[in-house]
């Protein structure tokens, strides 16, 4: 394979990645919605309806969001590695993961690094 032909392969499977991640977060947010549709009209679980819902969405999003940043490492640092690209990629990479530490202090009330002290606490 001569080098135009790697790099539209690789540019391709980038670009299904990012797809494949926008889908998540879309689908995410369709799900979202229709669980809190069905959890407001069912009678007992109105309470519950908002906290669930936010948690499913935030979580379809931090996936979405690790599924894109897939998608631009792909794309940026196999195809077109210039100081340029790279310096892009690393700021969309630190938006991306303030925002992923962000939504995970939002839905678990701690951050991620605390999870493996808080299931030790528990299970002593």
């Amino acid at each position: 394979m001569n080098h135009s032909a790697v790099t539209g392969v690789v540019e391709a499977v980038g670009l299904a990645v990012e797809i494949i991640g926008v889908a998540v977060l879309a689908l995410g947010v369709v799900a979202s919605l229709v669980m809190f549709g069905y959890r407001v009209a069912r009678p007992g679980s109105r309470e519950e309806a908002y906290p669930s819902t936010r948690r499913f969405l935030g979580r379809s999003i931090l996936l979405g969001l690790e599924i894109l940043v897939a998608g631009d490492i792909i794309r940026t640092v196999a195809v077109t590695p210039t100081f340029t690209s790279v310096g892009v990629l690393a700021i969309i990479v630190v938006i991306r993961t303030f925002l992923s530490f962000a939504l995970e202090v939002e839905l678990h009330g701690r951050w991620p690094w605390m999870a493996a002290r808080a299931d030790r606490d528990t299970s002593t």
